[in-house]
């Protein structure tokens, strides 16, 4: 009997869901990949949806690692270029988006959300705003590539009369409408009442 670790499972796991997708991936199939029987992957994970949950966490973790923004950088280039470096890494792995959606940030996420949070106020965002950025940020991203991914999906044929879609523009696109309300939002709050 093969003896694996947590994780190859999850490389596996990341591999075989780039091979047939998000809807296909089974534990049977990851099993019979790893040479081993299924229960085996119980002894890792209690059950598909925490080995999901495993998977999300590892593919994130280009993003994850990405530099923190520092003091004095520039508030606006940094929310782009980590709302860039989040969608890169989403299409890293097919159905990425799929897999991300509904994941929970673990305490190590949670704590780098908080830095960025803290950036962006210290840059003289009001902290709501700050979050609800982030937030909005984060749902938008996931959203475009949802639909860039499905577009690309081999098993979806796009009708004749349907034009094609420049995903990288129009996720350009909307995220500077994104950076432009919010920098709208922080120099009305930075003036002076009166």
């Amino acid at each position: 009997m093969v003896k694996v670790n947590r994780e190859t499972v999850i490389a596996q796991a990341l591999d075989l869901l780039d091979e047939v997708g998000l809807d296909a991936i089974s534990t049977r199939q990851l099993a019979r990949r790893l040479g081993v029987e299924q229960p085996s992957l119980y002894w890792h994970f209690r059950n598909k949806k925490e080995l999901l949950g495993a998977m999300a966490e590892a593919a994130m973790t280009p993003h994850a690692t990405a530099p923190l923004p520092a003091p004095g950088q520039d508030w606006r280039e940094w929310f782009l270029d980590n709302t860039r470096s989040f969608r890169r890494t989403l299409l890293m792995r097919r159905d990425g988006a799929r897999l991300h959606s509904g994941s929970s940030p673990g305490p190590a996420d949670l704590d780098r959300i908080a830095h960025k949070m803290a950036f962006l106020a210290a840059s003289g965002l009001p902290e709501k705003d700050a979050q609800m950025a982030m937030l909005a940020a984060s749902r938008f991203t996931v959203g475009s590539v949802l639909e860039e991914q499905a577009d690309a999906d081999p098993g979806t044929a796009r009708p004749a009369d349907v034009p094609t879609i420049d995903h990288q523009a129009a996720f350009e696109d909307g995220l500077a409408l994104i950076l432009d309300g919010l920098a709208h939002r922080a120099e009305h709050a930075q003036r002076p009442a009166g």
